[in-house]
């Protein structure tokens, strides 16, 4: 079994910069990707990127530049963090991250977390 919880978020000005942090628990070495995710307030979730355990990211086109992936170390995705930079008010949404297991069969996504919010607001 996977967790993942997301911290991170709040209130910032626009301009400003925020990281957000996904950190797993339970059988870490079973997860494949961790992908950040975003909802705006009566829009659809949307990927943002994510970042797999050998280290290869993929970004949504929209989003390359401003977001970035990154984990906390080679060996495992226990900790991927999501730093967006430039933020404008148009990122206001809840940010969630998900664990992609090895071997999940198609349409399986696996856990999620409850997200995190982050409110871009002078």
């Amino acid at each position: 079994q996977v967790q993942v919880v997301e911290s991170g978020g709040g209130l910032v000005q626009p301009g400003g910069s925020l990281r957000l942090s996904c950190a797993a628990s339970g059988s870490i070495f079973s997860i494949y990707r961790v992908g950040w995710y975003r909802q705006a307030p009566g829009k659809e979730r949307e990927f943002i990127a994510s970042i797999t355990s050998g280290g290869s990211t993929k970004y949504r086109d929209s989003m390359k530049g401003r977001f970035t992936i990154s984990r906390d170390n080679d060996e495992n995705l226990a900790l991927v963090n999501l730093t967006i930079n430039s933020l404008n008010i148009e990122d206001t949404a809840v940010y969630y991250c998900n664990a992609l297991l090895w071997g999940a069969p198609p349409g399986d996504f696996g856990p999620w977390g409850q997200g995190t919010q982050v409110t871009v607001s002078s």
